[in-house]
């Protein structure tokens, strides 16, 4: 297994909450398109040059709303995908860290990638879990822990 593994994982995870908005964009939108009537005027008919009348006729937009479903179910579904390939993805991302020698590390990775932490709350975790350490963790050493165990595999 590759480093690539994690850059897909983090990829998914990030196209997956695009996905979530535009679905609640897409939702509201349509809660807005049923709640709107349409009205326009229209003539009744012509003698010689002159309407014989003009009335107004009302409706609810039944296109917009026929296209914004169709496009909402269309999104749904690519959700759906990609939350089964996320589950795939974490299972592999998993095994991925699972190969890695240091516990330190492990945590590091896990605390990244699967919990989704900046480096900052990466080494805020690390110092709650090991507050013995003489030497405390910053961002940027964990960062570059992670890079170097990175660098190191290519």
């Amino acid at each position: 297994m590759d480093k690539n593994i994690l850059i897909e994982y983090a990829d998914v995870k990030e196209e997956i909450k695009d996905l979530r908005r535009r679905i609640e964009q897409n939702k509201k939108e349509l809660s807005r398109l049923n709640g709107q009537i349409v009205m326009d005027s229209v003539s009744c008919g012509k003698k010689g040059k002159k309407p014989l009348g003009t009335v107004k006729i009302a409706g609810r937009p039944v296109t917009a709303i026929s296209r914004k479903e169709s496009l909402l179910d269309k999104r749904i579904r690519r959700l759906e995908e990609l939350e089964e390939e996320l589950l795939e993805l974490t299972i592999q991302v998993d095994e991925y860290i699972e190969a890695i020698e240091k516990s330190e590390l492990r945590i590091i990775f896990r605390l990244y990638y699967i919990d989704d932490l900046t480096w900052y709350q990466v080494a805020l975790r690390m110092n709650q879990n090991f507050p013995k350490r003489k030497v405390k963790y910053t961002e940027d050493n964990c960062r570059m822990r992670h890079n170097r165990f990175l660098e190191k595999l290519e």
